[in-house]
């Protein structure tokens, strides 16, 4: 083919369609990405960093801060900026009593009441590019935990092509509060404030992941412990409809919901204890109250922890009886727990030893159910577990299979340097291996235990990205049915079994009002 020479009246049509290309990639946030990349959101620019194929921004602020008089009212937008922000460093961890995430999971950094910041990982600033979003919800009981620990880095599942946000949200009684004043100020209004940071969060997603690469349509909310209780939360919220299309349920357990009624109790409590006159405590009096005072309250008595509140319009009723009129969104849904969930029994106020001793003559059916386990701290912390943790699983994937696609995990692997644990995988020692950060593990990891953490998060990317959790490595994962009751135990071996303590759980969903009070918080 021989190619003719362009005469003048070309090149006028060559230059008419560059500038119409020009002015189109003006019309469009583009993001820039020679040196450090600069991307466009709508409150103002933001410039973040490259970490090998990775493009990170973190402490991106979604919310005002919720400080003065903004404590304890719904998330406000944030002001805008003109010149470009720098985002590099993480922001702020919500108030908590110090020390606790360091103990439990890593250290949050700086800790202020000024936190509803995001940070967000991505191997693509390409707006077509439209890749699947996960957003990670912290753990900690609602009380302690930070979006920045080194556990949740988004970069290996944004280095497999996924764009992934991990999120503060307000906690303790700065996050989940009621009293006598805030019901007179505003009859009905909101108690879970941390939850609809949560949904502010999913609101910033909605409206900006575009220009980082990301599908606002194809949004997977993943979670662990009071983060996966999180995840259940929005997934029976009305205001949280729309804002995301699957969820990732780790370690959720079934402690019921707190009323409004007790969560205006034990505001009174917390008014008491910082000095001001109980129920006749003012608003102005409360907001007043310098933040890491509420830090360093001590008491379960001074705390709806480590549960939310029913009966506001984030949750009109508890999470539980949403899910058992089946008015939850039908969403896909993977849920699990692990072999030794019971771990973090202690923290909810449990003694499993009190467990059996406290059934009496009952502790006979336990012993029918644990055949074998004599030990009355083993039967306790076994019991514990799986009424706490694995029924909770088994209850609701036997009622939101019914509405949607459900996939059901038990998880017993440990690490090789932890071998010597003997009764399982710990409450949170699971959450390496599903984002597939086994290296910020303490004392460093063995190649088994990253080969392990790849076939895990192999599941949650493929999730996330086509809606079933699939791994190469792996056996093939069945969606969960009651009649189908199958479920993928990921232990030493990944292999899925039918029935899995089937027997033992129907027991015990059909005796939980005898068996239930022995593992209530105390």
């Amino acid at each position: 083919m021989t190619l003719r020479r362009l005469g003048p009246a070309d090149l006028r049509i060559v230059l008419c369609v560059v500038a119409a290309i020009c002015a189109y990639g003006r019309a469009l946030p583009q993001a820039r990405v020679s040196g450090a990349p600069v991307v466009s959101t709508n409150s103002g620019d933001l410039r973040g960093v490259q970490e090998g194929s990775v493009f990170v921004f973190r402490g991106i602020p979604y919310a005002a801060p919720p400080v003065g008089d903004l404590r304890w009212r719904e998330p406000q937008a944030v002001t805008s900026w003109d010149e470009v922000r720098e985002a590099s460093a993480f922001g702020n961890a919500c108030t908590q009593p110090a020390g606790a995430s360091l103990a439990n999971g890593g250290d949050p950094g700086p800790i202020s009441e000024d936190c509803l910041y995001l940070n967000l990982w991505t191997p693509s600033l390409d707006m077509d590019a439209r890749l699947p979003v996960i957003v990670w919800i912290h753990g900690g009981a609602y009380i302690f935990g930070s979006g920045s620990l080194a556990i949740y880095s988004g970069v290996p599942l944004a280095s497999r092509g996924a764009v992934f946000v991990s999120i503060n949200y307000r906690l303790g009684q700065l996050g989940f509060f009621a009293h006598a004043a805030l019901e007179k100020e505003n009859p009905g209004g909101p108690a879970n404030f941390g939850l609809l940071d949560q949904i502010a969060a999913l609101k910033w997603v909605q409206q900006n992941i575009l220009q980082f690469g990301g599908d606002p349509a194809n949004v997977t909310i993943m979670g662990q412990s009071a983060g996966a209780k999180s995840v259940l939360a929005l997934f029976a919220s009305p205001l949280a409809r729309r804002l995301f299309q699957k969820g990732v349920v780790l370690s959720s357990y079934g402690m019921p919901d707190a009323t409004r009624e007790k969560a205006v109790e034990v505001g009174v409590k917390v008014a008491d204890a910082l000095g001001l006159p109980g129920a006749n405590a003012t608003m102005e009096e409360l907001r007043a109250v310098p933040a890491e005072r509420f830090g360093q309250l001590k008491g379960s008595d001074l705390s709806t922890a480590p549960v939310p509140i029913a009966g506001d319009r984030v949750l009109p009723k508890a999470i539980q009886d949403t899910f058992a009129a089946g008015e939850e969104a039908p969403l896909p849904l993977i849920l699990g727990s692990t072999s030794d969930d019971a771990s973090v029994a202690a923290a909810f106020g449990v003694d499993v030893a009190e467990v059996v001793r406290g059934l009496g003559a009952k502790g006979l059916l336990l012993k029918v159910l644990y055949p074998g386990v004599r030990d009355e701290r083993e039967l306790g912390r076994q019991a514990a577990r799986d009424l706490v943790f694995t029924m909770t699983v088994r209850w609701i994937a036997d009622r939101h299979s019914k509405l949607a696609s459900t996939w059901r995990y038990y998880f017993d692997y440990t690490s090789v340097n932890e071998r010597t644990h003997t009764h399982g995988t710990p409450h949170g020692a699971e959450i390496v291996y599903f984002l597939d950060t086994p290296d910020a593990l303490p004392g460093g990891v063995a190649a088994a235990d990253r080969e392990y953490a790849r076939k895990v998060s192999d599941c949650v990317f493929e999730f996330a990205s086509r809606g079933k959790p699939a791994s190469e490595h792996a056996p093939r994962w069945a969606d969960y049915t009651s009649a189908r009751d199958e479920t993928m135990v990921f232990g030493k071996a990944i292999n899925a079994q039918a029935g899995f303590m089937k027997a033992r759980l129907n027991l015990m969903l059909g005796g939980v009002k005898v068996l239930g009070p022995a593992t209530k918080r105390k």
